[in-house]
């Protein structure tokens, strides 16, 4: 059996396989709610093998969503309409994660596909929060800074969404603190201008995403894992770095969070990424052997010896695999019959097995 194809142990939930599904935004549900296409997209994907698949980033209050067409988890209602995608991945025998979000400046904006380009409230947009009065985009009008109660009520808004995550049937939740939304805005001495207990210092900067973490550490089931996904660099010269997300890191472990899920970049429209295999996947490694937390990797991770080689090298846990299961719901099983191992196919699939 191939390293892929062994379970991990997160807590008390076993997953059958360390080849999990990125969160990937759908923006196709209507006001918070998920649509036919978040079953099936989810649905084939679990059928398809993955060991977790990780709901997309999912809004935890109306003006947190990227888009008006982001998924939400911020009213009782939306925990009846996921409950059918959590019911359908875990009989499937995949465990049923999910993301959730608060977009910060990146928020009120239009779907990809439309240009992706800031909607004005007179477009069926919002006026976008932020630790500082920065816009994403140079022609947008600034976000509002947050001031005490705000963040006391992003705080609060977690860990409400996180109690419905529970009552929708996911097993793990992971907080997003990447990508250049809120939390990771907070972080980075690029977005976070304050001159209160929330900026300038990296004690400061860490003081929101900490509470965040603990207030939804404390709320979530002791039982179950709780995963942060972070950006481990800005790609930009004064940001948020790889030393500032291993500190981050330690403090994340004495929290309690189980695993961390390794990506970059995000924070600036500008920056240069280098994108190429395997591109983030040492600072995964580096956050793994200088805090002992367990980490996941992604980024155009294709093949699977390269999956394969990662975890074998002790490189991270787990591998995080996303627009390679956009193109193929089922590369699970193709990537399992190339490393030779046997695993479990859909009764429906058994006559394609051989």
């Amino acid at each position: 059996m191939s390293l892929l194809f062994t379970p991990i142990k997160l807590r008390e939930l076993e997953i059958r396989n360390r080849l999990f599904m990125s969160p990937m935004c759908q923006y196709s549900a209507t006001e918070g709610y998920p649509s036919p296409w978040h079953l099936t997209h989810y649905g084939a994907r679990a059928v398809g093998g993955a060991g977790l698949v990780m709901v997309e980033a999912t809004a935890i209050s109306p003006e947190g969503r990227i888009t008006p067409q982001d998924l939400g988890l911020w009213d009782d209602g939306h925990v009846q309409a996921l409950k059918p995608i959590t019911r359908f991945v875990r009989d499937q025998g995949a465990a049923a994660a999910i993301q959730l979000a608060h977009a910060g400046r990146k928020a009120s904006c239009d779907t990809p596909w439309n240009g992706g380009q800031p909607l004005m409230p007179n477009a069926g947009g919002w006026r976008p929060i932020a630790p500082s009065p920065l816009p994403f985009f140079g022609q947008c009008y600034a976000p509002q800074e947050m001031g005490e109660e705000d963040i006391d009520a992003v705080v609060a808004r977690f860990v409400a969404a996180a109690g419905r995550s529970l009552a929708a049937g996911f097993e793990a939740v992971e907080i997003h603190m990447a990508h250049g939304y809120l939390l990771h805005e907070f972080l980075s001495p690029l977005t976070n201008r304050r001159t209160d207990g929330y900026g300038g210092s990296l004690e400061n900067r860490l003081r929101l995403p900490l509470r965040v973490a603990q207030a939804v550490r404390r709320a979530w089931p002791e039982t179950l894992p709780l995963l942060v996904r972070i950006s481990a660099t800005d790609w930009a010269e004064g940001g948020w770095d790889l030393a500032q997300s291993i500190v981050l890191a330690r403090e994340l472990k004495a929290i309690g969070v189980d695993l961390i899920d390794v990506s970059s970049g995000g924070l600036l429209a500008e920056a240069q990424i280098p994108a190429a295999p395997g591109f983030q996947t040492p600072f995964a490694a580096a956050i793994r052997a200088e805090t002992g937390i367990a980490v996941g990797t992604v980024g155009l991770i294709t093949e699977a010896i390269q999956a394969e080689h990662i975890l074998v090298t002790g490189q991270a846990d787990a591998v995080f695999v996303g627009r390679e299961l956009l193109r193929n719901p089922y590369w699970p099983l193709q990537a399992a019959r190339e490393l030779g191992d046997e695993v479990s196919w859909p009764q429906q699939y058994q006559r394609a097995k051989v």
